[in-house]
């Protein structure tokens, strides 16, 4: 779309902040602005106010990495979850597939990527080591890794394997009723249910 075109800058501006967004192209973009003017002035307020608000009070979990309202998330402070049982996950969207499935009763612990040396990203860029410190404390039992079934995934999964097979702790993957190269979070709910449900030692994997 030719940036002439447009009657307004400020028009303009919007479009190219909200062309930003994944997904949405300029015009896209285009409609998005023109309904949001076609608004009364208090819903484009509470808009603006809400994402602002949302960016300055959100907080991540100070023990699982989940994004809270709070300093710990609710899964983290519900005391009927059983905290020695912790499924790894890549994302915050991963946790809530995973809690859309209503089979695990456990916590999380949220990593925030995989290891992928093509985009840069290490062990040091994930949240491995302060996991690493929540088996120091020998509450953990069982870890899930529940990571996508990606080379990256695997790849991850294996490198906490070998990292934390000096601890008498359980390590599992969810089964394979999750495809081969399939992101967590677009799985459907029984199937990664089930996937939970009959998880495998992940020494068999190997």
């Amino acid at each position: 779309m030719n940036p002439t075109t447009f009657p307004s800058q400020l028009l303009e501006s919007a479009i190219n902040e909200f062309s930003k967004l994944p997904g949405i192209g300029k015009k896209t973009a285009l409609r998005l602005v023109l309904h949001i003017l076609k608004q009364e002035k208090a819903f484009a307020f509470k808009f603006s106010d809400t994402i602002r608000h949302m960016r300055e009070e959100i907080m991540y979990c100070n023990s699982c990495y989940n994004i809270s309202d709070n300093p710990t998330c609710n899964i983290c402070a519900d005391k009927s979850r059983d905290h020695s049982l912790v499924c790894v996950v890549e994302s915050i969207r991963d946790v809530m597939a995973i809690e859309s499935t209503q089979q695990y009763s456990g916590v999380y612990h949220v990593l925030g990527g995989v290891i992928s040396p093509m985009d840069g990203i290490g062990p040091d860029d994930l949240t491995i080591e302060p996991l690493n410190n929540k088996l120091r404390e020998g509450k953990i039992v069982e870890l899930i890794f529940a990571l996508s079934t990606t080379m990256e995934g695997d790849t991850t999964n294996f490198y906490l394997f070998k990292k934390f097979s000096s601890y008498n702790v359980k390590m599992t993957t969810i089964a394979r009723g999750v495809s081969i190269g399939d992101e967590l979070e677009y799985t459907d709910e029984v199937t990664l249910g089930r996937s939970l449900i009959n998880r495998l030692p992940f020494e068999n994997t190997l």
